[in-house]
């Protein structure tokens, strides 16, 4: 009877075993995780704690397109953005080789890849990595991630503003300083990458940077620049004031607006098409970033470039990046069709080169 007794009590042992087990099994599924919130871009990074198994969104792939290995699915619950990039950015690829390849644009998707083109692009040895500078699009904020990785500062927040743009003490190396051989290796090898917005947008941003506010106080912009587009571009020749926008469109608008840049020289970068500054039908891009969408690219460029552990891109303030439709219309209101049609004759290739659409003024 105690034999009995003694094996009830190990069987019954046995049995609570396998069910603290059991249950151990269960509570695994919903351990707790840490990785990196993507909507955070330099805040401080807090766990996130998965309370239940998240379900992924599906995502068709069309059979033709292929996910790079580095973002393959790992069976990590990642957002439906996320799982989404990449399909987002080979598409975009794919839009720019086919419009290259168009030969009714030829000439407005097209340069030479020559020191102006070289200057435009900063490079980051110790990371691989080539960034192509087009102004008016958050480009500060880039130039502040590579100069942390280049070690000219051990974080963002300690970069001086008056620094940024000081290219003999921001620790920026342009590829323009290197030798043939080494620059067509860095092209070759590096992880290359610039950013685009829509380019009127761009063009409005750059006019009241420059001609309206001047924040940096860039004396040059008022009174050599504006004065020389006032004297050749103004219809009514008693007016007064500073410059406007419609002198300003109809100088860009103008196909012998060259002249005019020779003598302004750098300075007219901010207005410069994309295909001018980093000859993307001649250079092969890794990623081409949106400003529109911003807020995502940013932190997929930085984990494309393997550098996302390093450094995060600055805090969006909220709604900075929206297309702001009305104020494009806004602007455009009191220029004459003629004129805003030779301004788009000129930027058609930035429009088609990176999917941003023909403004519905000019299609009215």
């Amino acid at each position: 009877w105690l034999m009995s007794d003694n094996m009830h009590h190990q069987w019954l042992l046995l049995a609570a075993c396998f069910w603290v087990i059991f249950m151990f099994m269960i509570a695994s599924k919903f351990i707790t995780l840490n990785f990196k919130d993507p909507d955070g871009y330099g805040a401080k990074q807090e766990p996130l704690i998965l309370t239940a198994v998240t379900k992924v969104e599906e995502v068709h792939v069309p059979e033709e397109k292929h996910w790079p290995e580095e973002f393959q699915p790992t069976g990590k619950a990642f957002s439906g953005n996320l799982i989404r990039q990449p399909l987002v950015h080979m598409e975009r690829l794919e839009l720019l080789r086919n419009v290259c390849r168009d030969t009714a644009l030829r000439n407005l998707s097209h340069t030479a890849v020559s020191k102006f083109v070289l200057d435009r692009i900063f490079v980051c040895d110790k990371h691989k990595i080539l960034f192509c500078q087009t102004p008016k699009v958050g480009n500060t904020q880039w130039k502040k991630v590579l100069m942390v990785l280049n070690g000219a500062f051990s974080s963002i927040e300690e970069i001086p503003e008056n620094i940024v743009h000081d290219h003999e003490k921001n620790g920026l190396p342009r590829l323009s300083s290197f030798s043939d051989s080494e620059i067509k290796q860095r092209l070759n090898l590096y992880f290359k990458f610039f950013i685009v917005r829509d380019p009127f947008e761009r063009l409005i941003s750059a006019f009241k940077d420059k001609f309206v506010h001047n924040p940096r106080f860039e004396p040059w912009y008022r009174h050599e620049i504006a004065p020389g587009i006032i004297r050749k571009y103004r219809k009514n020749r008693t007016e007064t004031k500073g410059l406007q926008f419609e002198d300003f469109v109809r100088y860009l608008g103008d196909p012998n607006h060259r002249w005019l840049d020779l003598q302004f020289g750098d300075h007219i970068i901010h207005w410069v098409t994309y295909v001018e500054l980093c000859a993307p039908c001649e250079i092969t891009y890794s990623v081409i970033g949106h400003h529109e969408t911003l807020e995502d690219d940013a932190p997929y460029i930085l984990k494309a470039a393997g550098i996302d552990h390093l450094v995060s891109y600055p805090t969006i303030p909220p709604g900075i990046t929206v297309y702001n439709k009305t104020k494009v219309e806004w602007y455009f209101s009191g220029i004459s069709k003629r004129d805003i049609r030779r301004l788009y004759a000129r930027f058609e290739g930035d429009f088609k080169l990176f999917g941003y659409r023909e403004p519905d003024f000019l299609l009215n």
